[in-house]
């Protein structure tokens, strides 16, 4: 049911397990500011201070990534770590020697490293000069990512450049519950977005170039995506409403990328529309490429799907007479009452959606190879390590998944669990666990024991895993 060299993985990210914040130099970042300085915005006021103590604790990590039988390991850098003021001219060595040890010890132990350049966290000393809404930021990037490139990419094969743009832009810069906690409605949110793609295709472009000829990787972005569907499917407002969830939320930027190198004109017309009604004057708030810049499309060696759950959509919703994302895309997402919620409230569990997304994207952006590089099941409340509907979502995701790439034929090479290990999940902090194993932050060895679901993933990677390789697109 799956290629030969399929990767089976599992992710995480470096704020998120690593811990040792300020430790070797490292510089702080923006979940640093935001969990230490912003009260209230994060789960009993918790932060990544420690979180897993991966920083201190890889090699448990490694046996981990071991007992799961994993071919594929995706973990985020540092940026604060490897570049204290977000720039080359300091170099911290103590960071660069950590990375090199994790991925000598993957490659050791013949599981192949994917590797996110930025996960949320960027340096707090580039947030001093603007961060993301600084046009300058895409140029910072390049420069950190052609460190990287150089530094690393001798042993890695599988790069992502930024990890989720919509949720950095939308949740860090219009609703403000994460890093950097800002709320600037209906403006903030493109320009952040915009200035990523750019980021990305710098990066993309200078991989290009500089390192693929000798290193023979593949680049993308990991772009987050529910699958949707109309509310009420013989409406026609229903599916136009539809039609523009998804262009706001995959094709924001999925298709600069995949399709045209430009913004969904039915994304760029509901913001331009939405401005005329409110009297907003000064240009489209949805910013344009420049074609003096390296262009965005075709920066992608592979689409890098992070999926969660499924949604139904209906017209309507807004922020009143205040210019906004939610008021710009006039649809309203709704859960199906007929679907299971699992831990957080959002997160409705839905396997067959991710089988109608694969398709959606083989159909819509050109038969990309996919790696499904995010996908997951919540705990909360009380401790389950018996975990049997997280066993079930595995069994029942992975079959869609195989339905996919065998009677759908996506060409889809690999599947990461979110995540290895419970961790510090952002503003709900360790109150949401997704690890495929739990980790005791009651105490200070920050023990690590195998859910039963964990033990299911392995069983099915045992049953599926052959020979494999890197299997990088063709």
């Amino acid at each position: 049911m799956f290629p030969r060299d399929f990767a089976w993985g599992a992710g995480t990210a470096a704020y998120q397990i690593e811990g040792g914040w300020d430790s070797d130099s490292k510089g702080p970042s923006i979940w640093d500011t935001f969990c230490h300085h912003e009260k209230g915005r994060v789960f009993g006021e918790q932060n990544g201070d420690v979180a897993c103590n991966s920083y201190e604790l890889w090699e448990e990590d490694l046996q981990c990534i071991q007992q799961l039988g994993l071919t594929h390991y995706r973990l985020s850098l540092s940026w604060a770590r490897l570049l204290p003021d977000g720039t080359t001219q300091h170099v911290n060595q103590k960071g660069v020697q950590y990375y090199n040890k994790v991925i000598d010890d993957l490659l050791a132990c013949n599981v192949s490293p994917m590797v996110t350049l930025y996960h949320f966290d960027l340096p707090q000393a580039l947030q001093d000069h603007g961060g993301w809404k600084s046009a300058g930021i895409a140029a910072a990037f390049d420069s950190y990512a052609r460190f990287c490139f150089q530094t690393f990419g001798d042993r890695v094969k599988l790069w992502i450049t930024i990890n989720e743009p919509y949720v950095c832009a939308k949740l860090g810069h219009e609703d403000g519950v994460h890093a950097p906690g800002l709320k600037e409605p209906g403006v903030a949110a493109y320009l952040v977005g915009h200035n990523m793609l750019r980021a990305h295709a710098m990066a993309w472009h200078s991989y290009n170039s500089f390192y693929r000829p000798e290193q023979r990787g593949a680049v993308s972005l990991a772009i987050n995506s529910d699958w949707v569907e109309p509310l009420h499917p013989g409406s026609t407002e229903g599916i136009a409403a539809t039609e523009r969830y998804l262009a706001f939320t995959l094709g924001w930027f999925a298709w600069p990328v995949f399709v045209t190198g430009d913004y969904p004109e039915v994304m760029r017309s509901a913001i331009d529309a939405q401005s005329r009604k409110l009297g907003h004057s000064g240009g489209s708030r949805l910013p344009s490429f420049s074609q003096d810049e390296p262009s965005v499309l075709g920066t992608a060696d592979f689409f890098a799907l992070n999926y969660y759950t499924s949604r139904k959509v209906k017209p309507g919703g807004g922020c009143g007479q205040v210019l906004c994302v939610k008021s710009d895309r006039d649809a309203v997402d709704v859960l199906d009452p007929s679907w299971p919620v699992c831990g957080v409230s959002w997160l409705a569990v839905v396997p067959h959606g991710l089988r109608r997304l694969l398709k959606y994207i083989k159909d819509t952006f050109h038969n990309p190879a996919v790696y499904i590089t995010e996908n997951g099941f919540s705990q909360v409340g009380p401790l389950q390590m018996e975990d049997v509907q997280r066993c079930e979502f595995y069994q029942d995701t992975i079959l869609e998944v195989a339905k996919a790439i065998g009677e759908d034929v996506v060409d889809v090479r690999g599947y990461f669990a979110w995540s290895l290990l419970d961790n510090f999940e952002w503003a709900d902090g360790f109150s949401v666990r997704f690890g495929l194993f739990h980790v005791d932050f009651s105490e200070a060895e920050r023990t690590r024991a195998i859910y039963r679901s964990g033990q299911e993933y392995a069983k099915i990677i045992m049953k599926h895993r052959s020979q494999t390789s890197p299997g990088l697109p063709s």
